[in-house]
């Protein structure tokens, strides 16, 4: 079983800045690519940024130039620098982890953490 802790979400002033932190743990053999998704009231969960093992990076358009993501392998804990944030910003991020566990066998990971709420107020 895998589990996925977030933190570091709150209120904000439009042009603040936040950081986000969620770390894996349990029987993870392996991770593919972790990443951070968002869902705003009323509205789809989106992507926001995600990150893979080689290093490269994929931002929405929206974020980008204001938003980092970043990972620790050794922690299997992900990052999400946020600056800049603006009211629209304001939505609950969700973390994400793709790879695979150990149950017996090795099985296809995709897990979601429970999300952590960031409030831009302007």
């Amino acid at each position: 079983q895998v589990q996925l802790v977030e933190s570091g979400g709150g209120l904000v002033q439009s042009g603040g800045s936040l950081r986000l932190s969620c770390s894996a743990s349990g029987n993870i053999f392996s991770i593919y690519a972790m990443g951070w998704y968002r869902q705003a009231p009323g509205k789809q969960r989106e992507l926001v940024a995600t990150i893979i093992s080689g290093g490269s990076t994929n931002y929405a358009d929206s974020v980008k130039g204001r938003f980092t993501i970043s990972r620790d392998s050794t922690k299997n804990t992900v990052y999400l620098q946020m600056n800049s944030l603006k009211p629209e910003d304001t939505a609950v991020y969700y973390c994400n982890v793709d790879g695979t566990y150990f149950q017996d066998v090795v099985e296809t990971l995709d897990a979601w953490g429970q999300g952590t709420l960031v409030t831009v107020s302007s």
